[in-house]
């Protein structure tokens, strides 16, 4: 039976808004290019001319990377600290932070050089670029919101097709007075995946539940192929307590046996192997493929969904890549390690 322990979220704040987790380099990359991005414009605005552009921006950049290299370090800080804090708390110490360090680099700066004025035209720009960034990640984060990822989720769960649940039903029917006990334990497991996929799967959680929910789902599927599907596992070096989005792997699976079992009249493996390298997970799910299928398309709904719940929950730091050769079709994915309870 699954585990129901409560899993564990990052990235989001029980609030209207969310921060965005400012120790992923994906974010950090992004404010970087916006800060920068907005520096060449207030340069822009004043001129065209080349070479009076060079130096209004050099001027700019001499308070705002200063000012911005120390941001960042801070904020990767503070970056767990400001996430306990309710949002509009931790947007008003952003700006106070932000604040604070222009004028402690601008007069420092004026300090050096012996000259001073001008504070209020670079508060205000820093005001401004703290705005634009937090309404930026704010965005961003309802277009990936877990609301959106969670419809797009279920409308995936949707997909679980009539036929598994039909042929499912008559695999346990059809064991009812030969393997009762075998036939009970189908129907545990199928009440256990359906439980899980109409519960609320917008959160991270450990990666042996996953795993379980896998397992369990395959165990299904065999009542009905039998050994037509082989299942190859190698999970000896995944650390249990690795935390993953939700519903990951079983809809991989189902595509898999949908898209490359199904279709086969000799038996074929499924392959999952899930391991730690590093600070990054891999898993990587292989399972036989006939490039002249005629549905293959539809495992761009399952690839789609999971690659914008990575985003959502990992932004740069994680990937999905697959390929197709050699009678094999391979779905790779690379995501931080993150173990429960840190």
């Amino acid at each position: 039976m699954l585990s129901h322990n409560r899993p564990v979220s990052i990235n989001q704040n029980a609030n209207t808004g969310a921060l965005p987790n400012f120790r992923n380099l994906g974010i950090l990359l992004r404010i970087l290019v916006i800060v920068d991005g907005m520096c060449l414009a207030a340069a822009l605005l004043k001129t065209t001319e080349p070479m009076v552009l060079f130096e209004e921006l050099v001027g700019v950049s001499a308070l705002v990377q200063p000012v911005l290299i120390l941001s960042l370090l801070i904020l990767a800080g503070i970056n767990g600290w400001l996430h306990r804090l309710r949002y509009w708390h931790a947007i008003a110490a952003l700006v106070v932070l932000e604040l604070a360090l222009t004028l402690a680099v601008y007069y420092f700066g004026a300090y050096l050089v012996g000259t001073a004025g001008g504070v209020l035209r670079y508060a205000v720009f820093t005001l401004l670029i703290t705005g634009v960034l937090i309404g930026y990640f704010d965005l961003r984060g309802r277009a990936l919101s877990p609301a959106l990822a969670e419809a797009r989720l279920q409308a995936l769960q949707a997909r679980i097709r009539p036929h598994f649940l039909f042929n499912s039903i008559n695999a346990v029917l059809s064991l009812m007075r030969q393997e009762p006990r075998r036939a009970e334990q189908a129907l545990e497991d199928l009440a256990d995946l359906f439980r899980v996929l109409m519960a609320d799967n917008r959160q991270l959680a450990p990666i042996a539940r996953e795993v379980t929910l896998a397992k369990q789902y395959l165990s299904i599927e065999q009542l009905r192929l039998g050994e037509r599907l082989c299942i190859d596992w190698d999970i000896s070096h995944m650390p249990a307590d690795a935390l993953i989005p939700q519903m990951v792997l079983q809809p991989l699976l189902e595509n898999a046996v949908y898209h490359g079992i199904e279709p086969r009249s000799e038996p074929g493996t499924i392959s999952i192997v899930i391991n730690r390298v590093a600070d990054e997970m891999h898993l990587v799910l292989r399972n036989p493929y006939r490039p002249d299928g005629k549905h293959h398309a539809g495992n761009r709904m399952a690839l789609a969904n999971i690659r914008e719940r990575l985003a959502l929950h990992f932004d740069a730091e994680a990937g999905i890549k697959t390929v197709a050769s050699a009678g094999n079709y391979e779905v790779r994915i690379v995501i931080p390690y993150l173990k429960a309870g840190a």
